[in-house]
């Protein structure tokens, strides 16, 4: 092993297979790190791993687990806090699409989706979170969503958990060296929609493109900044959304899905 291999940083996404997970780790590959890529598609995981080995001669681990086991959660949280195999960057990115609202749903599809978006973040923080506290010197990133700051069924509940979370982690952590920024997108041009089984809605230019979301959000994380809320239209409904009256945002909430 050579000497700039032991001294790479390594970065683990989760949910790296697709989407906005599968940008993360095209760009941390792109800026110097090595990579620890999570989620269930053993093969989606390992042609990208070939892929970012390939094209930026970074090494490139697969991980296959599906968060909502907790045994496979806890495998990635092992992975996570190994001091002998340290994670330098963690985006906690897996994500899990609705077809249905909550009352429609089945309570295990919810129960699943809970863990994948609120208990996988809060078990993955904790392991980055001490490990890296150690160390002095780390970042998580936590995808969370625009939807966070609206009331729209038990997902905007949990991107909500996420933001807030994140906020407080990042306070627990203030002056450690290690930093926690919160990533909250709207509608953005990923498989998201589509494999959820949900209709493409809102106008054209409500759309984030992935890689300038992505470039954006690590910035942000390179700053310190603990919510990192990607264009200027998001930025504009977050903050109306923050001064707006709850039983209007409660009313029109119906309209808004990320």
């Amino acid at each position: 092993m050579t000497a700039q291999r032991a001294t790479r940083p390594t970065a683990l996404v989760t949910g790296a297979s697709a989407g906005i997970g599968q940008e993360f780790a095209r760009q941390l590959a792109a800026r110097g790190h090595d990579l620890v890529l999570v989620a269930r598609d053993r093969a989606r995981l390992e042609a990208l791993a070939a892929e970012l080995t390939s094209r930026y001669a970074v090494s490139a681990e697969v991980l296959v687990a599906d968060l909502s086991d907790r045994g496979a959660l806890q495998a990635v949280a092992d992975r996570v806090a190994d001091p002998d195999r340290p994670v330098d960057v963690l985006v906690n990115n897996a994500g899990y699409g609705q077809r249905r609202s909550f009352l429609r749903n089945d309570v295990e599809v919810e129960e699943a989706a809970f863990d994948v978006l609120t208990r996988a973040v809060l078990v993955l923080s904790h392991a980055a979170g001490v490990a890296m506290r150690e160390r002095g010197r780390g970042r998580i990133v936590n995808v969370s969503s625009v939807a966070g700051f609206i009331a729209s069924g038990s997902y905007s509940a949990a991107k909500a958990w996420v933001t807030t979370f994140s906020e407080g982690l990042a306070s627990e952590l203030a002056g450690s060296g290690v930093t926690v920024t919160a990533l909250c997108p709207g509608f953005t041009n990923t498989e998201f929609q589509q494999r959820a089984g949900i209709s493409k809605p809102g106008p054209d230019f409500m759309w984030l493109d992935p890689a300038r979301l992505v470039s954006d959000c690590l910035d942000d994380v390179g700053k310190g900044r603990v919510l990192s809320v990607p264009g200027l239209q998001y930025k504009a409904v977050v903050g109306l959304l923050r001064v707006l009256p709850r039983s209007l945002v409660r009313s029109r909430a119906r309209l808004v899905r990320r």
